[in-house]
């Protein structure tokens, strides 16, 4: 599929490689616009035509023959600013898959070497085990109370960023109970009337966001199991700062901002 493939996707490091010219919407480059040295070897490689037509590589930055200046490695999670919204999907996809591929190499069950059965599956060479690429879910939840919304700082964030309350759901629990015990455990609050807000991929590295909203019901807030450093309700004309996107976090808190939210 690679004489087929409508765009290529160089994947470095948490980084993708994008085309951008200046007057022209920046975009992931063309086969032939990408040079990569014989001699270096291709960590990774898949190929797929959703959401576009493109071939993925992963591969050390030096790598490259050249890199002109109409073309940049920009973190992934910043290229979605820059990027189409399709181009965005399929870098992020091509992260996956080759975090997925580098993870994967021997068989859970028996320890014998795995190799590409499909695309999107591997077969163990002794036992013959075949997997999928994993996912893991996690909620994220707006909880809100009267005109105000909680907002939190996480223990491991790097920016002086308030989000909302998220954890990874557990075996044996529904989404719901995810998002009961997730507030809980972080804040000591009691919630209510949760309801299904949307959900986002989150390649980093491999996580699906499912997002909720909710009401507080009672109780104080006490950061109990050292996730969260801090937090309250925030009215809308005095938050903290929040994040950016691409994230599900953002698009709730907006959805909160305009009204929209049911």
């Amino acid at each position: 599929m690679d004489s087929e493939a409508q765009y290529k996707i160089l994947v470095s490091k948490g980084k993708v490689l994008i085309h951008t010219c200046q007057g022209e919407s920046s975009r992931l480059p063309y086969p032939n616009e990408i040079s990569i040295q014989p001699e270096m070897p291709i960590d990774g490689r898949f190929t797929f035509g959703h959401p576009v037509d493109a071939e993925a590589i992963s591969m050390d930055e030096e790598s490259l023959v050249e890199t002109t200046s109409s073309q940049k490695w920009v973190d992934l999670r910043a290229s979605a600013s820059l990027l189409p919204s399709s181009h965005y999907s399929a870098a992020a996809k091509a992260s996956e898959l080759i975090f997925w591929d580098s993870t994967t190499r021997y068989c859970p069950v028996c320890g014998a070497e795995m190799t590409r059965h499909t695309e999107i599956s591997k077969r163990c060479t002794k036992c013959e085990r075949e997997i999928w690429p994993t996912l893991s879910p996690a909620i994220i939840v707006l909880v809100r109370r009267g005109e105000k919304a909680l907002l939190v700082h996480g223990r491991t964030f790097s920016k002086p960023l308030y989000a909302l309350v998220a954890g990874f759901v557990e075996t044996g629990e529904s989404l719901e109970e995810c998002v009961r015990r997730e507030v809980k455990e972080e804040t000591s609050l009691e919630i209510g009337n949760i309801s299904y807000f949307g959900s986002q991929s989150w390649p980093f590295p491999s996580q699906l966001m499912i997002g909720f909203t909710a009401d507080y019901v009672s109780g104080e807030i006490r950061f109990a199991d050292g996730e969260l450093t801090s937090g309250g309700f925030f009215s809308r004309d005095d938050l903290p700062q929040i994040p950016g996107p691409p994230s599900i976090a953002r698009q709730m808190i907006d959805a909160w901002l305009e009204g929209n939210l049911s």
